[in-house]
């Protein structure tokens, strides 16, 4: 196996530091592709300083999935590992993948938080939705075969500002493809607020953006059917409820309830109008009408050692 590993990063430059020490370590044989942009914290001159990493590839939008593509696109090996730049991987991580496609199109394991160990999850997240069972993988800590990332999957849709990973999970299970576990996969996330923006964007946290991809997600690999609304609703009538016993704990004002509301009620219009667009634009089981396979400059600067 030729594994070729593509780390995202955006605005952090000390995380990725130790992201990057711990593949050179324990993924000595693996191509290392790093995705930058748009940082302004001196990331590229850091990675580029690295004789570990292979490939650096700037990008302009900071929309997660775009710079996804863009590093699949600039990879080589049989095998693509997906690692978020706040990772570090243990020992055991490249054996683990390789392991899990040897069963299986994809593979994903444990993200531990801190010092502790503390695990963000013992096994897959697996949903029943619409005859199909879809096997969600976090996207910082998932590989495929080549194969099935560039041509079943077509990579990420760039669409989507979050939720990328998740409508991947429901386009592969479409396909009728398996997503393994491996615990050998671990990662572990250090802590540090202090230490610029997560991997996704500033999007990630937004309910607008939360409930425009749940709906255009779930609209454009279902259909307009009962179970997609009764899943979106299911989400909102929950966080709604969360939302109002903060307010009557005083932790929340009824303004700010109703204008969470409102941006709830925007996202879902907004997301099932663009879903059934894209589910028009593309009726195969690809069902990504945004993806590698679209035409246009993703990279706006690219550094190869391989040259």
């Amino acid at each position: 196996m030729d594994l070729s590993v593509v780390v995202p990063t955006l605005n952090g430059r000390d995380r990725l530091a130790a992201s990057l020490d711990s593949l050179a370590s324990r993924a000595p044989g693996a191509e290392v592709v790093v995705v930058n942009g748009p940082s302004a914290d001196g990331t590229t001159g850091m990675v580029r300083e690295r004789t570990d990493v292979d490939v650096l590839v700037e990008v302009a939008d900071r929309c997660i999935n775009v710079a996804r593509n863009a590093g699949i696109a600039a990879s080589s090996g049989d095998a693509i590992a997906l690692l978020g730049f706040d990772l570090t991987i243990a020992e055991g991580w490249v054996d683990a993948i390789r392991d899990g496609l040897a069963a299986a199109s994809a593979v994903t394991g444990p993200v531990s938080h801190g010092d502790d160990g503390e695990n963000g999850g013992g096994d897959l997240e697996r949903r029943r939705i619409a005859g199909r069972d879809v096997r969600y993988f976090n996207g910082d800590n998932v590989a495929f075969r080549t194969a099935t990332l560039r041509e079943t999957l077509d990579g990420f849709d760039e669409y989507l500002r979050t939720g990328g990973a998740r409508d991947a999970a429901h386009r592969l299970a479409g396909a009728g493809y398996q997503v393994a576990w491996r615990d050998g996969m671990t990662t572990n996330r250090e802590a540090d607020e202090h230490d610029g923006p997560g991997p996704h964007g500033p999007d990630e946290q937004h309910r607008n953006w939360k409930y425009r991809s749940l709906s255009y997600r779930l609209t454009k690999n279902y259909g307009p059917r009962p179970t997609v609304a009764r899943r979106t609703l299911a989400h909102a009538t929950g966080d709604a409820a969360d939302a109002a016993r903060a307010v009557l704990r005083g932790e929340g004002s009824p303004s700010a309830w109703f204008g969470n509301g409102r941006e709830v009620i925007s996202g879902i219009l907004r997301g099932s109008a663009d879903g059934l667009v894209a589910r028009a634009r593309d009726r195969s089981e690809t069902r990504n009408p945004y993806g590698l396979a679209v035409e246009k400059q993703r990279a706006v600067a690219t550094y190869d050692r391989r040259e």
